[in-house]
């Protein structure tokens, strides 16, 4: 009973990542559209790939069990997909990488918790196969996170440079007023 009844976790934990996996093919390539650093961009092309490669496991899982992989919705990825696009419209100029790496590992890192659950699951069941295939998509999603840390190296100091100039820009603009007034206090002052 036990068993069966993890099996039924099993399968519906993946469905919810079939359902995730094709919502992420669907996003991905508008990510990598906003990005503005070309390094960010390949990655995230790179991740696209895989994606579709993550999906094609998750089909061959659902076949060698006789079951159809569709008929979840996500809510976890739909949140994170939406939370995303928010992002990507409230940031820009510099900052905006900075934005879409925040999303992108977000999304990683619920895909590593996922993936590392079901491929323990499909161990516990028997499911050698599945459980191969469960841990390379695991790795990929592993390294996909690695390179976005590496990346945000770049791109959160190149951010901060950016707010930075942008706040010394307005401070100086500032700046250059001031004297003027008081140049015409002083003017007036003197005239009186």
């Amino acid at each position: 009973m036990a068993k069966q009844a993890l099996r039924e976790l099993y399968v519906d934990e993946l469905r919810d990542l079939y359902d995730a996996e094709n919502r992420l093919v669907k996003a991905l390539p508008k990510l990598a559209k906003e990005a503005e650093s070309q390094e960010l961009r390949s990655g995230i092309e790179e991740h696209l790939e895989q994606t579709r490669g993550h999906v094609d496991r998750l089909r061959q899982i659902f076949e060698a069990m006789g079951e159809r992989p569709g008929g979840k919705k996500c809510a976890g990825m739909v949140g994170l997909i939406q939370e995303g696009d928010e992002m990507m419209e409230e940031f820009e100029d510099g900052v905006k990488d900075a934005a879409l790496i925040s999303a992108a590992q977000r999304v990683e890192h619920y895909e590593i918790a996922a993936y590392g659950c079901v491929k323990t699951w499909a161990g516990l069941l028997g499911e050698k196969e599945a459980q191969d295939l469960l841990e390379k998509t695991l790795n990929e999603e592993k390294e996909a996170d690695q390179k976005l840390t590496e990346i945000a190296g770049q791109i959160n100091v190149e951010a901060m440079s950016e707010t930075q100039r942008s706040e010394s820009g307005s401070e100086s603009e500032e700046e250059r007023h001031k004297p003027a007034t008081r140049s015409r206090g002083k003017a007036r002052s003197a005239r009186a």
